[in-house]
């Protein structure tokens, strides 16, 4: 099947677009500019670049050409005015709620989020601001959990571990019509297989230590959202807060990106065939990912979504911590570890078995086990997967 024309303009955004070879002697590869400090030649242009020093290299606290390329790229691959990077997604996910918070205010949360992220919404209490966790996807629910004094909607679409489907941009005309900001944790479904600023929210964000950098080897985080928003964001947040992405961090991210369109045609491909494998396994009751037909949500995905990555979750028969346990302990090449988006498979659970209550109250099943699907051949992961499964028969 050929690529279509939005996929083909993402992979040319992803190759080359903003790599500037002409201004880097031919060089295939951008250099990257590990200084910490930029010199002028007069004190009155070295002024000049403090004034405006987004638009200047002065420190690389604060601009830098290499992490510039990265965020070109991240713009226009989201459909974005402006893109600005983090030293790690949550670095990203502060920034834009501080930005976009003030005491008295209220977060709404869509059903299920990272939980460092909701431990972060938790932590702004002690400043004034107020949060409530609505365990609904669908926009009427959501509209009757709307406070007053609600200023953001935050979501990950899918939800976390859930992968529940949210529709963006009935969420999207309910919070402009109250003066509301939505935020999108989009590192899910990448800026390929989901564009949320096109559908009216306001700001993406990205953890770009998954896929977006692929290798399980470099932390960062990125914000996309209008002009006026990340210039704001720049002068406070990200300038004052100090968590920057450094350039050798943004040289590994800008190589992720150059595979990114290849690798994630491989995580779909292989996460779809995992998702009907383990619908077909006696010891699983559900399978949690919206890229099969019998997810709720699959024919919304169909319309938001243009493929899907290879995170998934299901949940056992056996709902017990100890099956969980002899199901991720049993497999080979899956390997135990927080994480996803990269190249290796990875499997874990929430269920420590610790932590019932939280489990409950978060409304997660205690036999859920998540699967992080890496570029392995599908097959042998699904070899690996059946033995582990077929234990508990």
């Amino acid at each position: 099947m050929p690529e279509s024309d939005l996929f083909s303009h993402d992979k040319e955004i992803c190759m080359n677009i903003g790599d500037g070879r002409q201004r880097y002697e031919g060089a295939v590869v951008p250099p990257i500019y590990g200084n910490t400090l930029f010199t002028y030649d007069t004190f009155d242009k070295l002024s000049e670049a403090v004034m405006d020093e987004q638009s200047h290299f002065v420190y690389t606290r604060g601009t830098n050409p290499t992490v510039s390329i990265v965020e070109k790229k991240l713009a226009e691959l989201e459909r974005g005015e402006k893109c600005k990077c983090f030293g790690s997604g949550m670095a990203a996910i502060s920034a834009a709620l501080l930005n976009s918070l003030k005491q008295g205010d209220h977060i709404l949360c869509v059903s299920h989020i990272y939980f460092s992220t909701l431990d972060l919404v938790k932590y702004l209490q002690k400043f004034g601001i107020e949060h409530t966790v609505v365990y609904a996807t669908s926009p009427e629910e959501i509209e009757r959990a709307i406070r007053k004094n609600t200023k953001v909607i935050y979501m990950e679409n899918p939800t976390d571990m859930m992968y529940r489907l949210i529709d963006l941009k009935a969420v999207a005309e309910l919070a402009k019509n109250r003066g509301i900001r939505t935020i999108i944790d989009n590192t899910w479904a990448t800026p390929l297989f989901q564009k949320p600023l096109t559908l009216g929210i306001d700001m993406v964000i990205h953890s770009a230590s998954k896929y977006l950098g692929g290798h399980s080897d470099l932390l960062g985080g990125a914000i996309i959202a209008d002009q006026g928003i990340i210039d704001a964001i720049f002068k406070e947040e990200y300038l004052m807060g100090g968590a920057v992405l450094s350039p050798y961090e943004a040289s590994l991210l800008l190589r992720g990106l150059r595979t990114l369109p290849l690798r994630m045609k491989v995580h779909q491909k292989n996460g779809i065939k995992i998702a009907e494998f383990l619908e077909s396994h006696p010891a699983v009751k559900t399978v949690h990912y919206p890229g099969i037909p019998s997810h709720p949500d699959y024919q919304l995905g169909k319309r938001q979504l243009s493929g899907y990555s290879g995170l998934m979750g299901f949940d056992l028969k056996e709902e017990h911590y100890d099956a969980v346990k002899e199901v991720i302990d049993a497999t080979a090449i899956f390997q135990i570890g927080v994480s996803w988006g990269s190249f290796e498979s990875l499997i874990l659970s929430p269920n420590y078995g610790t932590n019932a209550n939280q489990l409950m109250k978060e409304h997660r099943s205690p036999g859920f086990i998540r699967l992080a699907v890496g570029l392995e051949d599908a097959d042998l992961l699904i070899s690996d997967l059946k033995q582990a499964l077929d234990r508990l028969l």
